[in-house]
């Protein structure tokens, strides 16, 4: 990387060219400043890993100029990384109050709230950090006290927008501050970093107040239980559909770890307005007619250990999904989760309920929390930036984000599209690209953070594909003869008893091939059992065109 000193620098550590683990860097001379600590879930590729968190070789390597992380928002894809990161770098955490909140449940889980410092923001504060100086101003999105950042900093000022949207009618009546937004444009924005989520999505994101009204006329008509499935995060969400079962006077029951915590946190803040005596344990609800019960979970995108979907397979002791009853999806599936989502929908069929599912324009029972290309374009007129870095979203939306900024007056060669590392480095009011970071993915998997590679995620595709042969062979430490073995153990590869004739003829190639290997004086164990594996596993792939792995264990007494 080249020299900072006295220069901006611009870089991602996660977050554009995909959805998920967002992490910026801002950095002028020895200063830097990180925003969002996000997560994102693993695709099918990543056998057995849990999350997927930024890489931050770079910010260990400069841990003495890190500054502050601030988190715009308290989404899992802008605080889900936090547990893991600030076990290995501790910074001070900026954030509003409900952000902080679900971020101090993680770090409680974690046993890092002790030793992590935590400093309220709010639209109107200002924090010095350096030679940077960040302000903030009030945007909407699915979340309440969401802000965006305009940092100061020698060069000029860099915007980054956090996730927003324009929300006329906010269901929390927090609106955008369009004012602020047109006041730090007026004042000069030298770069923008704006969200691009939904760049190909045109026209403007309806309002969230929208879906409140769907979801009332539902708790309406249904005349048996409702079932409706959102994310925990989307407290605007939950607060609909409170007042929809208060409205209705139904009960509501909270069905979802991550569900149930949301909602303590929240209301425990303010943010949530729940009528007393509304909320009833799972085991309660057969106590009331059917027809005054709701329940609220997780699971709208189908993950197999969800709440719906235990739900859905009757696999929820203390509440069932009847026939007749209401179940409502109120989210569109994320990208790769459409087959999950579908098996959820049917499952839920074959119980007898009728679901309503679907796009989210289509049914009413969903809204975006991003901003689409007019508001784009809006928040682009708001700013007027010297140079533009769309962000937060995969490359088509980087690039869709790009021709709006370009079709509203920013010139193309001053709209930099990046990919993760790369730098956008600024001096004398000048931007070019220049260089990159080590930057990536860091693995978790169980307890461990970044000990899971290529290669054992290779071992782990080549085991669930073509399954495993263990040899064990027991030698004689006098002589080296074979005194018992070889036995062979097949998991994930063949049924033993149905290839018995297969397996003997492998035991016995071991066999001779070991004693060949004994008359030509060959006993170190490593040659022994690269043989084994090569005569045996061309044997194997001869008879089934699979490639096991095999593991050959020798012993000597």
């Amino acid at each position: 990387m080249s020299q900072l000193e006295n220069k901006l620098s611009i870089f991602a550590l996660g977050g554009v060219n995909e959805i998920g683990k967002n992490m910026y860097v801002i950095q002028y001379a020895n200063d830097i400043v990180v925003i969002d600590c996000g997560s994102k879930f693993p695709d099918e590729s990543l056998l057995g890993i849990d999350l997927i968190v930024p890489d931050i070789a770079y910010l260990l390597e400069h841990k003495d100029k890190v500054r502050a992380l601030i988190i715009t928002h308290g989404h899992e894809d802008h605080i889900g990384g936090l547990p893991y990161i600030l076990k290995q770098l501790n910074m001070p955490v900026y954030g509003t109050r409900l952000t902080l909140g679900l971020i101090e449940g993680k770090l409680k889980e974690a046993g890092l709230l002790g030793s992590t410092e935590r400093i309220l923001i709010h639209a109107d504060s200002q924090v010095a950090l350096g030679s940077m100086i960040a302000t903030f101003f009030r945007t909407n999105h699915s979340i309440p006290d969401c802000l965006g950042v305009a940092f100061q900093t020698p060069e000029g000022t860099v915007v980054h927008t956090g996730d927003f949207k324009f929300d006329l009618t906010p269901v929390n009546e927090q609106y955008a501050d369009l004012h602020r937004m047109a006041e730090i444009g007026k004042n000069g924005v030298l770069a923008l970093l704006s969200e691009s989520t939904n760049a190909e999505r045109p026209g403007f994101t309806p309002s969230e107040r929208s879906v409140g009204i769907h979801i009332e006329e539902v708790f309406r008509h249904a005349r048996q239980k409702v079932f409706i499935s959102t994310f925990a995060s989307n407290v605007h969400r939950l607060q609909q559909v409170i007042d929809a079962a208060h409205v209705t006077n139904r009960k509501l029951v909270l069905v979802g770890r991550s569900m149930v915590n949301v909602v303590n946190i929240a209301s425990e803040l303010g943010y949530l307005t729940i009528p007393e005596g509304m909320l009833i344990e799972p085991a309660e609800a057969g106590k009331y007619h059917s027809e005054r019960v709701a329940v609220l979970c997780t699971g709208s995108q189908g993950e197999p250990m969800s709440a719906l979907s235990r739900l859905a397979r009757s696999n929820y002791r203390q509440l069932e999904v009847d026939p007749g009853d209401t179940v409502i999806l109120s989210a569109t599936p994320i990208p790769g989760n459409e087959r999950n989502v579908a098996r959820t929908v049917d499952d839920l069929y074959r119980l007898g309920a009728e679901v309503i599912y679907g796009s989210g324009s289509i049914t009413g029972m969903h809204v975006s929390g991003h901003a689409s290309q007019e508001e784009l374009k809006l928040m682009l007129h708001l700013m007027k930036p010297k140079y533009f870095i769309p962000i937060h979203g995969e490359f088509r939306m980087l690039h869709q984000h790009g021709l709006l900024a370009e079709s509203v007056g920013v010139e193309r060669d001053r709209i930099f599209i990046v990919n993760i590392g790369e730098i956008v480095e600024i001096k004398n009011g000048t931007a070019r690209k220049a260089g990159k970071v080590a930057a990536g993915n860091t693995l978790v998997d169980g307890l461990g953070i970044g000990d899971v590679g290529n290669i054992v995620l290779r071992d782990r595709k080549h085991l669930s594909q073509d399954g495993i042969l263990v040899v064990v062979i027991t030698l004689s430490k006098t002589d080296g003869k074979i005194l018992s073995g070889p036995d062979i153990i097949s998991r994930g590869f063949v049924y033993v008893r149905e290839a018995e004739e297969m397996m003997e003829e492998a035991n016995r190639l071991v066999g001779s091939t070991i004693q060949k290997l004994q008359t030509e004086n060959v006993n170190q164990w490593n040659s022994l059992k690269s043989n084994v594996k090569e005569v045996l596993g061309r044997y194997l792939y001869e008879k089934t065109g699979r490639r096991p792995v095999i593991l050959p264990i020798i012993m000597e007494i």
